[in-house]
């Protein structure tokens, strides 16, 4: 009887080592504030998360 191939497991594959974040950061913003960000990072056609690592990054850069 020959040996079935093993089901493949759902969803995406693991990221290589050390290409994760690791940490979050929760933050609380209005229902306008956060219309605003929205647009922004839709304008910028980036996801909400990356609009706003960017902007964070910017300011801190020295």
């Amino acid at each position: 009887m020959p040996k079935q191939p093993k089901p493949k497991k759902p969803g995406r594959p693991p990221l290589p080592k050390g290409s994760t974040k690791g940490e979050m950061l929760r933050i609380r913003v209005t229902a306008d504030e956060l219309r605003t960000i929205e647009a922004a990072a839709k304008a910028s056609r980036q996801t909400r998360s990356e609009f706003i690592r960017g902007k964070l990054l910017a300011i801190t850069e020295v």
